[in-house]
């Protein structure tokens, strides 16, 4: 039986402030590491005692100070990996929301969406986006663990889903797993019909009052 359990990041400094994220390195809020306390004691306690846990982690800071978290609890190290990034928004990243707003392109209701850039300049396409997300999680997979967990950002949580259900990355121009910050995704496969379940998505009971 394998279980992953996937993180995103709860409230960022660019989350407030009111700018575009993506690539940008910004930090967990006072409330967002209060989140990240959470969020590791949630996982401490669905895991359990003596198993062996592999943790890995986008490399932002914002997800680093999660992942820092949670190795503390679990006393492991967690392996960093840009592929696991937010989408990056090109010239955007760091510039106020207004900013993309009023050059935001929006992808097309049908034709190509996966090549679409946002009208951004740098941008990543929703194409490139995948792959990395896409490859980023088959390596994890390839590794023996039962218990992993994975921090990232709420946009490439649907890549990472998608992958897991081995959704063809020419078949994710509509897909949409849609999480709140600090939530948790819980994913498992059986190991007799091996299929692959979405146990739950974006679970933020752990978060209280907060989350609401």
């Amino acid at each position: 039986m394998r279980t992953l359990y996937v993180v995103t990041h709860p409230e960022a400094t660019h989350h407030v402030e009111g700018i575009v994220g993506g690539w940008h390195d910004s930090l967990l809020t006072p409330a967002g590491v209060r989140a990240a306390v959470r969020v590791a004691r949630a996982l401490r306690a669905q895991i359990p005692q003596g198993a062996e846990v592999e943790l890995y982690s986008s490399d932002l800071r914002r997800c680093r100070r999660v992942a820092d978290e949670v190795a503390e609890l679990f006393g492991v190290r967690p392996v960093l990996d840009r592929r696991l990034r937010e989408k990056s928004y090109g010239e955007a990243g760091g510039r106020p929301q207004a900013w993309l707003d009023r050059r935001f392109v929006p992808p097309p209701a049908v034709g190509e969406r996966m090549a679409h850039d946002e009208g951004v300049a740098d941008a990543e396409t929703k194409a490139a986006w995948a792959r990395r997300v896409y490859a980023a999680t088959e390596d994890i997979l390839r590794s023996p663990y039962e218990h992993q967990i994975i921090v990232t950002h709420g946009g490439s949580l649907t890549f990472l889903v998608a992958s897991w259900i081995k959704m063809p990355i020419e078949s994710a121009g509509y897909v949409s797993f849609r999480a709140a910050s600090g939530s948790i995704t819980t994913l498992r496969e059986d190991d007799f019909f091996h299929n692959r379940q979405v146990v739950s998505l974006g679970d933020t009971r752990h978060l209280g009052p907060e989350a609401g």
